[in-house]
């Protein structure tokens, strides 16, 4: 099983339409691929943040590490531009990937 997390710093303005949005529409659309079986949002709690954002990981598993390459080849762009597209720079991410043992 891999995971795949993004962090994402979103800014408070536009925090609840983003966390709707995510549930809505993103994660359905990154499911829809088919080379990811489960997504899970949790806020950040024991952490530092700038006043006025709040931080967020996006947990996508995959079963495999081949999965998780054809997710990012085939699809992860077009999903990060239509990201982008919406939010802009009102949100910072990075992302990582873990390998359960």
């Amino acid at each position: 099983m891999i995971q795949y997390n993004q962090t994402v710093n979103i800014e408070a303005s536009v925090e609840a339409d983003w966390l709707k949005w995510m549930k809505e529409q993103q994660i359905p659309d990154m499911l829809a691929t088919g080379m990811l079986i489960q997504a899970r949002i949790f806020r950040l709690l024991d952490i530092e943040e700038s006043e006025g954002t709040a931080t967020y990981a996006v947990q996508l598993m995959t079963e495999t590490s081949e999965h998780l390459d054809i997710y990012q080849m085939k699809y992860e762009h077009a999903l990060d531009r239509a990201h982008d597209k919406r939010y802009g720079n009102k949100a910072v991410s990075f992302r990582t990937t873990m390998k359960e043992v």
